[in-house]
């Protein structure tokens, strides 16, 4: 399939541009056309474009969205406000108490001193391109690409970016395809290219295809 051509400045929070984009996708591309059919135009993630929305994504990472937003919750609860000055000030072992691992709060304080000695600007991220953004994010400790693409994409909206080593979306392509085994990263970063320039579109499909596809098989629970 040849890349998609049809380029503009898409708004991911206007549902009209939004599906506009997928239904682009969904005629060049089998497999996510097949994604929309099961799940229609998903809503676009969104989170702060700040330190907060940073920290939120680390601390979901790896677990079910209801035990991190329990977790998350509890945190919220304990630093009254999420910042880098009040996760600086935190104790340790009551932030191990909301149920964050010592791992997380290690790259959450990393995050937050790099916020404070401005080698971390979020503004200044918020206007640099896709490539230099990511750039540097992942300089700081505690931010891998994987991060760095979702903070691009849900805190800032940013439409062709695709965490390519996500497992998620991986075996998302294999359910879809057929195929026996998930595409390495390498391989599906070179899959996504066919989904320029709507390659985050593209993931938000492969995602809401998995979860919708989970929850069937568990019977709607």
């Amino acid at each position: 399939m040849a890349k998609v051509s049809f380029v503009s400045d898409l708004d991911v929070t206007d549902r009209k541009q939004l599906s506009r984009a997928v239904k682009v996708l969904a005629k060049e591309c089998a497999i996510i056309k097949a994604a929309h059919e099961f799940v229609g135009v998903p809503e676009w993630r969104t989170r702060a474009p700040d330190y907060a929305g940073l920290a939120r994504i680390i601390a979901y990472q790896q677990l079910s969205t209801k035990a991190a937003g329990t977790i998350w919750g509890r945190v919220e609860v304990l630093l009254g406000k999420v910042s880098p000055k009040t996760v600086l000030a935190a104790d340790i072992d009551a932030l191990r108490a909301c149920g964050l691992s010592r791992p997380k709060i290690a790259h959450i304080r990393s995050i937050a001193e790099a916020v404070e000695s401005g080698a971390l600007n979020f503004r200044r991220i918020a206007r640099a391109s896709d490539e230099a953004a990511q750039t540097e994010l992942v300089a700081v400790k505690g931010i891998g690409p994987w991060t760095a693409d979702v903070y691009l994409m849900f805190c800032l909206g940013r439409w062709d970016v695709f965490p390519h080593a996500d497992i998620g979306l991986s075996e998302a392509y294999r359910m879809i395809s057929g195929e026996r085994k998930r595409h390495p990263p390498k391989k599906f970063l070179k899959t996504s290219e066919r989904w320029r320039p709507y390659r985050g579109v593209a993931a938000h499909m492969l995602w809401s295809y998995i979860n919708a596809a989970r929850d069937a098989q568990r019977g709607g629970a």
